[in-house]
């Protein structure tokens, strides 16, 4: 048998998808979820074969699910947007059922996803990451648990070996991403590498401090300090 995830914020949705699944006697429903935050930790729990995901729910949207997930596997879209908002996954040749949709246009993408459910699909991949360049918040699965983190709310990121610690309002959070990945997604006007191994947030520095002879140190909100290289206290003398 193969287990299906049903992910969508609109009962009707999940329950049409249940109906055309009827005629797939092979397919069973393991679960099904109205947001994005348990669709992840489901598909986490579950491990479903194939996965059927709205990209627009509330708490996580279908893109963040796979970033929190890692899932690049046996996932077939369903999707109100416009044919406009579609282009981005006709460019990547990524599956997707466009509401309302009928059996056969079902039956067409249940196919097709048969053929790759053991093989990632490769065009998952720098879809998400396009995705991941609108960074807003930042997505982080800590076992069971995923956290969302608004972007505006982080203090600092610092480089821990292949992990970045991000602190946001008093907690810290790992990440399994380089530093310089996350750098290139973030709004530079509003993030600064002061070090080699921190980013910080130019509207948390409440004061820069002279730490030794040629040593600088950022006071942030909350009262961390954060060190500054020579090559950083020069970028922020001219960003501040």
């Amino acid at each position: 048998m193969i287990r299906a995830l049903i992910a969508d914020d609109e009962a009707l949705a999940r329950r049409l998808i249940v109906e055309y699944l009827h005629a797939h006697g092979d397919i069973s429903v393991a679960a099904e979820c109205d947001n994005g935050l348990e669709a992840a930790r489901l598909i986490g729990t579950l491990q479903p074969d194939l996965v059927f995901l709205d990209i627009q729910m509330p708490k996580l949207t279908g893109l963040e699910v796979l970033e929190a997930t890692g899932r690049r596997h046996g996932v077939v879209f369903t999707t109100a947007y416009d044919q406009h908002a579609l282009q981005a996954f006709d460019l990547h040749a990524v599956d997707y059922l466009l509401k309302p949709f009928s059996q056969a246009r079902f039956d067409a993408a249940l196919k097709r996803a048969r053929a790759l459910l053991s093989a990632p699909q490769a065009a998952l991949e720098p879809l998400v990451t396009e995705a991941a360049t609108r960074l807003e918040r930042i997505v982080i699965r800590d076992r069971e648990q995923i956290h969302i983190v608004p972007v505006e709310k982080i203090d600092y990121i610092e480089a821990q070996d292949d992990y970045v610690a991000i602190h946001a309002e008093g907690r810290s959070y790992l990440k399994n991403q380089r530093l310089s990945e996350l750098e290139e997604k973030l709004d530079r006007r509003a993030f600064l590498r002061v070090h080699r191994s921190y980013l910080i947030n130019l509207s948390c520095v409440q004061a820069i401090e002279r730490s030794g002879k040629d040593n600088h140190v950022a006071r942030l909100r909350g009262g961390a300090s954060v060190p500054i290289s020579r090559a950083g206290y020069e970028r922020i003398r001219e960003a501040m």
